[in-house]
């Protein structure tokens, strides 16, 4: 069963995706248990990935993770949990926001 707080972060997970068009809308389909997320998928997205254990980075790092996580600089995204919420990596660097990295997609 997903807690109601794991499912927030899928949801805002999947918003940011959405945000920058690698999927289309999704919908939340309530089964009276853990509840299910229907994903409309628009061909744009290669991988996603969970990065687990969620780690520490500072935004000095950021270019570092993108370039190790990222097939190319100007190709995918990194998704960070910040104090500011939950944004893709080129959103918390504008806002000097470091955190921990959620995963990312490209």
């Amino acid at each position: 069963m997903v807690s109601n707080t794991q499912f927030q972060v899928i949801v805002r997970f999947l918003t940011v995706m959405m945000k920058h068009g690698y999927i289309g809308e999704f919908e939340i389909v309530d089964d009276h248990r853990a509840g299910k997320i229907v994903v409309n998928l628009n061909g744009r997205l290669n991988k996603c990935s969970v990065i687990s254990p969620r780690f520490d980075i500072k935004i000095k790092d950021i270019e570092q993770y993108t370039t190790m996580l990222l097939p190319s600089r100007q190709f995918g995204f990194l998704i960070l949990t910040t104090s500011g919420g939950i944004m893709d990596h080129e959103e918390a660097r504008k806002k000097h926001l470091g955190g921990k990295i959620l995963g990312f997609f490209f």
